[in-house]
């Protein structure tokens, strides 16, 4: 889980890799599932909050900086 405050304190370009690579997470994950050999189905709910909360920050970063 991604603390919210630590996220305000990176660059927009970082914040738009870690969703890159938490993207590439999730893909792999549900793949895991589907094939039925995933140890925690729990960290697909985790990782797409992770982004969301991502998103929302640069989206608080663009409302911000009009």
């Amino acid at each position: 889980m991604v603390n919210v405050a630590d996220l305000r304190s990176l660059s927009r370009q970082e914040l738009e890799d870690k969703i890159t690579a938490l993207k590439k997470s999730l893909f792999n994950m549900v793949s895991q599932k589907e094939a039925g050999r995933i140890e925690q189905p729990s960290g697909i709910k985790v990782t797409r909050r992770d982004i969301a909360r991502i998103m929302t920050v640069l989206r608080e970063m663009k409302l911000s900086s009009k």
